[in-house]
């Protein structure tokens, strides 16, 4: 257990500005009183979000700590999710609707800040990129949205998506999650959930079998299996983007184009346990 305990103690000690937790805290509020708050935009500026966007760390949890939390009490809060901001531009050749969420219910409010301040800041970045494009655009359409998507909510697990879909002739659409173990307050990473780097092949491998097993039921499939050789990508990342279902399986997590035909869109692979199991650090969340 003292794993556990000098985990959180160096976790607490992260610094969230006092300001940063006044405007987000005062944004959710008013979300919840008016349950989304709408802007509309005509090429201004995003000073009042960037006073809010900071640094963002980064946080990984130790296979010690995983493995230590499996005598821990199941108790976990209920976790909210709210449009804290809505930003429009909608003119006849560049249009936008990015959507911010926060959390709130996490349980502890250093980690709940921590997340709330990235969903700020990647949809500041994104919107400058945005603004920057429509001064130097002087022909074609050029279009960004982005929204979010609770994927699993359980005692222990919880995960959001968050989508962006960027139009420029056509469609690109990317995803990123985040998956929370919500009684000890920590987001997982990963490599957190294994012993060593060995699953990085048994995954890769796994997908890219599975990739041949879909394209033959279905001929309309076109994946990029990852051992061949001309294949885009030839193993998945380390820090893969992936979630946990409420059924405790891993999904993994690929942009459009990433591994697949533009046509099929955002693709994921749902890895049995079975093959994980002996690499795993504990089933506390993949069994």
């Amino acid at each position: 257990m003292k794993n556990v305990y000098r985990l959180k103690k160096n976790y607490d000690e992260i610094e969230i500005p006092p300001e940063l937790e006044n405007v987000v805290s005062a944004a959710i509020l008013e979300a919840k009183n008016s349950r989304k708050k709408h802007v509309v935009f005509k090429r201004v500026s995003l000073s009042a979000v960037a006073a809010a966007a900071l640094f963002i760390g980064s946080i990984n949890v130790s296979p010690a700590f995983a493995q230590s939390m499996i005598h821990l009490p199941v108790v976990g809060p209920i976790v909210e999710v709210f449009t804290i901001q809505t930003y429009t531009v909608d003119e006849e050749r560049f249009q936008a609707e990015l959507h911010v969420p926060a959390l709130s219910g996490v349980g502890d409010k250093q980690l709940e800040n921590f997340l709330n301040k990235k969903y700020i800041e990647e949809n500041k970045k994104l919107f400058e990129q945005f603004e920057q494009q429509m001064s130097e655009e002087t022909e074609g359409y050029f279009g960004v949205d982005t929204s979010y998507e609770i994927k699993t909510e359980t005692d222990q697990i919880f995960s959001i998506a968050r989508y962006e879909v960027s139009t420029a002739g056509s469609a690109t659409e990317s995803i990123q999650h985040d998956t929370i173990d919500k009684q000890n307050h920590v987001l997982l990473t990963l490599p957190s959930l294994f012993i060593d780097d060995q699953y990085v092949d048994v995954i890769t491998s796994y997908i890219s079998e599975d990739m041949k097993r879909q394209m033959a039921r279905d001929p309309n499939l076109i994946y990029y299996p990852m051992d061949e050789p001309d294949a885009y990508v030839t193993s998945i990342d380390a820090k893969q983007d992936f979630y946990i279902t409420a059924h405790h399986t891993l999904v993994i997590s690929f942009d459009e184009y990433e591994v697949a035909a533009g046509l099929m869109g955002p693709v994921e692979f749902e890895i049995p346990s079975e093959i994980l199991k002996d690499l795993l650090v504990s089933d506390v969340y993949i069994r």
